[in-house]
């Protein structure tokens, strides 16, 4: 018994050095190395590395997997925490404002960095193959397909905008029935811990599945890959970073009273998943974890408006939508009057608030805006054919901004509702997170 005991003793050492080593690290210092890695390994290896996009397939389904059920559980365990439905209903007014104003600013940043840099001009489109594009629904389907026929069917597809109307419906199901009502929204709250625990397990992960990912990508590529659009990534990349730097630090200066520097501390894990991944989905879960143990966000509020912005959080989206349909007109040698212009900014916007989070949404997205302003089926066809080869960089900077905007506009909502403790927030996530024993958390 004695041997045994200190066997187990040696163990739980072993363990401890182990994740002092590697689960103590910070995620972000983790994946940045991972990543530089996988460009080395995809330069190196060439064409051979694709075969390490295994490991990135592996860790983005894992992700997924989690979304659809963690947006549900999390939303409703949100809003059976409000106890209100009144204040449900105002905060969702409040938080479709705050993203609509962001990704309306996004737009018009996209725009007129596209009239400055005049990314395409001279550009030629000999060699691009036409892609499919279907036809849009109209606002009236868009609006209808939010109520889900089969809610265990949305959940299987992952239609984010049907999970979270039912959720939300569900919840304030479960609030009308009072007392008798309590078991059920303790099961739920569970669950919602539950899923929580999963992503721990899953984001451990992460620096795997960014090796494979960016291995496959440079392997298959390379990095010259981008010249043909140099000005086009340039304007992407200008863009992105003002969003971030001036728009999103403004919000947090301005609106929420914060100092923006323990915002741009805390933020980082969750925008490397998102530039790693290209998916606001996968980006979702360390967001959560985010929000509260280093913004010091209240669960209600961040279980409610984090996942609701997975769907209509938008910024980068917006920016290069219109950025990208500059470009589109430039290339096809087309004068905008300054009615076209405003029509870019605002249809741009409009869209963007109801694009897909996954990649390369944004390029279907920008073929609307061009038939809007009297672009042909074909030319926007020929033009999104042109870009989509070299679309994987670009998805990964604007998917940044997207999941920053999500970030930001939660952290307002909470400061200016007093829904935060700003002392955690300061820390910059220093505080220690309560787990028990034999537990470990997510370094973020």
């Amino acid at each position: 018994m004695a041997n045994a005991g200190y066997e187990q003793s040696g163990q739980d050492t072993s363990r401890s050095a182990l994740q002092r080593y590697w689960f103590d690290i910070p995620l972000w210092k983790r994946i940045v190395p991972a990543f530089v890695a996988g460009v080395a390994a995809g330069l190196i290896w060439g064409e051979d590395a694709v075969r390490l996009h295994l490991l990135g397939d592996i860790f983005v389904r894992l992700a997924r997997m989690l979304v659809a059920p963690l947006i549900f559980f999390t939303i409703t365990a949100g809003v059976i925490g409000m106890g209100n439905p009144k204040r449900l209903g105002s905060l969702g007014v409040r938080a479709l404002s705050l993203f609509a104003a962001s990704a309306l600013v996004a737009a018009t940043l996209g725009m007129a960095i596209g009239l400055l840099l005049q990314p395409g001009d001279g550009v030629s489109l000999v060699g691009a193959k036409p892609q499919t594009i279907a036809a849009g629904r109209t606002l009236s389907e868009q609006l209808l397909s939010i109520i889900p026929v089969n809610p265990v069917q949305a959940l299987a597809d992952g239609d984010m905008l049907a999970i979270i109307f039912f959720a939300i419906f569900f919840a304030v199901g479960i609030l009308t029935l009072g007392e008798r009502g309590q078991p059920l929204a303790n099961v739920i709250g569970l669950a919602s811990e539950a899923m929580m625990r999963l992503v721990v397990f899953v984001m451990e992960v992460a620096p795997i599945g960014v090796f494979g990912l960016m291995a496959a990508a440079v392997g298959a590529h390379g990095l010259g890959v981008f010249v043909n659009i140099s000005l086009l990534a340039l304007g992407t990349l200008l863009g992105c970073v003002l969003q971030l730097l001036i728009v999103h630090v403004g919000l947090i200066a301005l609106l929420a009273r914060l100092s923006p520097l323990p915002y741009l501390r805390g933020a980082i894990d969750a925008l490397v998943i998102a530039f790693s991944t290209s998916s606001s989905s996968a980006s979702l879960p360390v967001e959560l974890a985010i929000a509260e143990e280093k913004f010091g966000i209240d669960k209600s509020i961040a279980s409610t408006v984090l996942p609701v912005g997975v769907g209509i959080a938008r910024d980068g989206t917006a920016m290069f939508v219109a950025l990208l349909s500059m470009f589109a007109i430039q290339a096809l040698g087309i004068a905008p009057s300054l009615g076209d212009l405003m029509l870019v900014v605002a249809v741009s916007t409009l869209l963007a608030l109801g694009a897909p989070p996954v990649p390369s949404a944004a390029m279907f997205m920008m073929a609307a805006v061009l038939i809007v302003v009297g672009v042909s089926d074909v030319e926007s066809a020929l033009i999104v054919g042109f870009i989509l080869p070299f679309d994987r960089l670009l998805d990964m900077m604007r998917t940044t901004v997207n999941v920053s905007s999500n970030m930001v506009n939660a952290t307002v909502m909470a400061a200016r509702l007093g829904e935060m403790e700003r002392d955690v927030y300061a820390a910059g996530g220093q505080a220690p997170v309560d787990s028990s024993p034999g537990e470990h958390d997510l370094r973020l």
